[in-house]
């Protein structure tokens, strides 16, 4: 498999932006250099792009380079692209997380033709996730990637169809059948589908933040959090979350700062004694943040808070900040054939059947879910035997 040698760069890019969550997404290691501070790097872009320093500029293992790709050319050269094999299934699971894997590996084991089409990397949020101390099986924690990769070869020894790197565009009812679109416009027809498309971190919808991004503002530790080598963050968020990965920003950057909107954390108290042995990270309380300041070329300038126990307006100079205060499903493809909670999740019967036949949920979309690793793996088991009962009355 080809890979990724080198990614020139610049900090305020906003196809770099892109193609650097596309690779974060889906978990493809790559050497960031921002020509802005690397003059012998710009050479080298020059050279490649006949004098012009256009970034972003990937190099590969293989001797060749992408000049601002899209996605789907990214894609194409790593070899993550592929198209459905056949365009009727019995199960179509959307989403490849670990509700999505463990219905899969239940279903196909059961002799079901099953299909899982996942957008990123399977594994989903766990496959970011630095460590996880509270998944069975692991007396010694394990990383997100390895179990990701784990569960995802155990799911392939039985068959299971994966199309990968593609986005469900919309979902249909056609009575006979379900039918979900790709973004490419291809079909995809089961007698039963499975969503199972997790959640994403909500933002702060403060002035700033859209614009930076993706630069200065990250909701991925283990995505960014190395580009902080010797720096300062900044952590946004009192929950287990913002602590967890906190613990691991800690190891690159020279100090990490959680803020807190009130005086009481939400962490668990192994999260919070762990933090309380870390040096480098300081908490601060009773922060709201007002505005994120945007420089040149999109740089942070400063993040403005109301400090409630002064009562007055402060700026904090982090460079660098990962927001992490909570989650928003992903439901907008079947939006129109389902209900949902006030938060946004989908509302499913006790069969874990939402309102429309053969259309189930399972995992971080779901209404009621814990937004655990082992939860959402034990929510992939029980809709996988909702299914089986389904598919034996239709």
């Amino acid at each position: 498999m080809v890979k990724i040698t080198n990614f020139f760069g610049t900090s305020w890019c906003s196809d770099c932006k892109r193609s650097k969550t596309f690779l974060g997404g889906h978990r493809i290691p790559y050497n960031w250099i921002d020509i802005d501070e690397n003059e012998e790097a710009a050479l080298i872009v020059e050279k490649i792009n006949d004098g012009k320093r256009r970034v972003p500029t990937i190099e590969f293992d293989d001797g060749t380079y992408l000049v601002v790709p899209t996605n789907a050319e990214l894609a194409q050269k790593l070899n993550l692209l592929t198209k459905p094999k056949h365009k009727y299934h019995d199960i179509l699971i959307v989403g490849g997380g670990p509700a999505g894997l463990t219905c899969a590996l239940y279903t196909s084991r059961e002799g079901y033709d099953t299909a899982l089409v996942e957008r990123s990397a399977l594994g989903g949020q766990v496959g970011v996730t630095e460590r996880l101390d509270n998944y069975p099986g692991f007396p010694d924690g394990i990383s997100g990637n390895e179990l990701a990769d784990r569960i995802t070869q155990q799911v392939e020894k039985f068959g299971v169809e994966f199309i990968k790197a593609t986005e469900i565009a919309s979902i249909d009812d056609m009575g006979h059948c379900l039918v979900a679109k790709t973004t490419t416009g291809e079909e995809i027809d089961a007698k039963a589908m499975v969503i199972a498309t997790g959640s994403e971190y909500k933002m702060l919808g403060v002035p700033g933040e859209r614009k930076l991004l993706g630069y200065k503002i990250h909701f991925c530790s283990t995505c960014d959090g190395p580009f902080y080598k010797g720096k300062e963050v900044m952590v946004i968020g009192g929950g287990n979350s913002a602590f967890e990965e906190s613990v691991f920003l800690a190891r690159f950057a020279s100090k990490v700062t959680i803020v807190g909107r009130s005086d009481e954390w939400k962490a668990s108290a192994v999260l919070k004694q762990k933090i309380s042995e870390i040096p480098n990270v300081e908490l601060v309380t009773n922060k709201v943040v007002k505005e994120f300041i945007v420089g040149p070329k999109k740089t942070l300038q400063g993040v403005k808070f109301y400090d409630k126990d002064s009562e007055k307006d402060i700026v904090l100079h982090p460079n660098g900040v990962f927001i992490f205060i909570g989650l928003k499903p992903n439901v907008d493809i079947v939006k129109d054939l389902v209900a949902c909670d006030e938060g946004g999740f989908i509302i499913t019967e006790t069969n874990m059947m939402t309102r429309t036949p053969g259309l189930f949920a399972a995992g971080d979309c779901r209404s009621g879910s814990t937004q655990q690793a082992a939860a959402a793996a034990g929510e992939g088991a029980a809709v996988a035997l909702m299914v089986r009962d389904y598919l034996k009355k239709k």
